[in-house]
């Protein structure tokens, strides 16, 4: 259930969110243009999922000169996303990055991977990898004339969606 609480907050409002920080709640919170995305966090099947996702990615990304990570802020403090994982080029170590060559999502029930895309190709994203645990399948995306584009096959690394789709453990 979206809820839209307007500025000024009420005081009730900072000391939730004061509690979700102290108790590590927040740490799926993402800021859209300036708004506050209050996120919970993922179903267990979306976790096991994740992790395998990055874990099956990892040795081709490795072999591709990519770091494999798990979630990370995607872009500036007042206007970011976190990807379930992604791939990154060697770079410092920050808090916000500008940009992934792949970023992998995981679909959970209310999901806004989807209204992320636009984003995504706006930080320069290539390729996004959307898992539907639901439907076992696996969505690769291609960055081209800004809009993402379905492929069979990565130009990031070496690896299509079918092998990809293939390697998951699929919960029941």
């Amino acid at each position: 259930m979206p809820t839209l609480v307007l500025d000024p907050p009420p005081p009730d409002f900072e000391a939730l969110l004061e509690r979700r920080r102290q108790i590590g709640l927040d740490k799926h919170d993402e800021v859209w243009e300036g708004v506050l995305h209050l996120g919970p966090a993922p179903l267990r099947r979306h976790a096991r999922l994740q992790m395998q996702v990055i874990a099956r990615l990892e040795p081709a990304a490795l072999a591709a000169g990519l770091e494999p990570v798990m979630e990370f802020n995607l872009g500036e403090p007042d206007d970011f996303r976190i990807p379930d994982g992604g791939l990154l080029e060697p770079g410092p170590d920050a808090l916000y990055l500008s940009t992934a060559a792949l970023v992998a999502e995981v679909l959970s029930p209310n999901d806004e991977t989807r209204q992320k895309l636009p984003f995504y190709a706006a930080h320069g994203v290539q390729e996004i990898v959307i898992v539907d645990p639901e439907t076992h399948t696996v969505e690769w995306l291609r960055l081209s004339s800004g809009s993402y584009q379905p492929t069979a096959h990565s130009t990031v690394i070496e690896l299509s969606a079918s092998a990809l789709t293939q390697q998951l453990d699929w919960p029941n």
